[in-house]
């Protein structure tokens, strides 16, 4: 069983979108429809806000952590169109280093890139693209390339493929070992999960699944712990959660893990890939793990959130 270890009072004004820890657990990002991104100091089972970040106009729908090489940094979309990426410069001091704001509508999902493949980020967006930003970090130069039309109506999810890979390919001109292809995945308003693939300097449509019949809110990706295959999670609007497996990156076999009671928001991944955490319109956290007979049971189902879950529609 799962137990409560603690709760935090937010001090957020409106219903909070997403709530993230960083690399080592030791600081927790929030954001809400407040139009604030928090950061809280939560070492030795304390809370403690050390930074309140204010920059957008509108709900902010996500966050998400850079690998700490780079440094604390944070990513935040938000209805008002814009990414903000913010970096910790001293103790607690918090400051605006990049704003991205070449989006036509609501942009709804960002994610870090694995740290192999340097400082980068996608996005995706209610206007149907995806953009993956990439900083040159020696000289703090940002860079955008863009999928248009990725989603028809609008994007609502993306995800990176781990960099991990068995043989990674040699570069005889740099003689060192390339981080391998990069793939991403992202879901949207047309009902499909896609994965993207980098190919002569833009990126590719490789793969569309589509078994989801209700837009798809979130996908995730899983790490590659152990596990001979890539995986990837994608959750509906159609009360389903469905797990993709492939082992050539081209055929990809779904298997619904579970028809839930409402709406399915979100999923993520443990660090190694073998639990996955969902949450709904049912106001629950459920933890689900694959037997040895590949069939996916509920290790718990208790964990009740209270507040409102994401019931806000990203479309405008």
């Amino acid at each position: 069983m799962v137990s409560l270890i603690n709760t935090i009072d937010t001090g957020h004004e409106d219903m909070i979108h997403n709530a993230v820890l960083d690399y080592y657990g030791m600081h927790l990002a929030t954001c809400s429809s407040d139009g604030s991104v928090k950061i809280f100091d939560v070492k030795n089972g304390n809370q403690v806000l050390v930074a309140d970040l204010k920059g957008h106009q509108g709900p902010v729908w996500q966050v998400a952590w850079a690998h700490p090489k780079f440094g604390n940094i944070l990513a935040s979309c938000s209805y008002d169109r814009k990414v903000i990426v913010w970096k910790e410069g001293g103790a607690n001091d918090w400051t605006k280093i990049y704003e991205y704001s070449n989006h036509d509508s609501s942009v709804n999902s960002v994610a870090f890139a694995p740290a192999e493949y340097g400082l980068m980020l996608a996005c995706g967006s209610s206007d149907g693209s995806i953009s993956i930003l990439s900083c040159n970090t020696e000289y703090g130069v940002w860079d955008c390339k863009k999928i248009p039309n990725a989603h028809t109506i609008g994007c609502n999810a993306v995800t990176w493929c781990p960099s991990t890979v068995p043989e990674p390919a040699f570069d005889q001109k740099s003689s060192t070992r390339s981080a391998g292809i990069k793939r991403l995945s992202s879901g949207g308003c047309d009902n499909c999960v896609k994965i993207w693939r980098e190919e002569s300097d833009r990126w590719v449509e490789e793969s569309r699944l589509e078994a989801h019949s209700d837009w798809v809110r979130d996908v995730a990706w899983a790490p590659s712990i152990g596990l001979p295959r890539s995986q990837i999670a994608s959750a509906s609007q159609d009360r389903h959660v469905i797990i993709w497996n492939s082992t050539d990156f081209t055929t990809w076999s779904p298997t619904i893990l579970h028809t839930f009671d409402d709406v399915v928001w979100s999923v993520s991944w443990s660090m190694t890939g073998n639990i996955l955490a969902v949450t709904g319109g049912d106001n629950k956290v459920t933890l689900w793990k694959e037997n040895n007979e590949n069939q996916w049971t509920c290790i718990n189902d208790d964990a009740s959130v209270t507040g409102g879950q994401q019931s806000e529609q990203r479309t405008l």
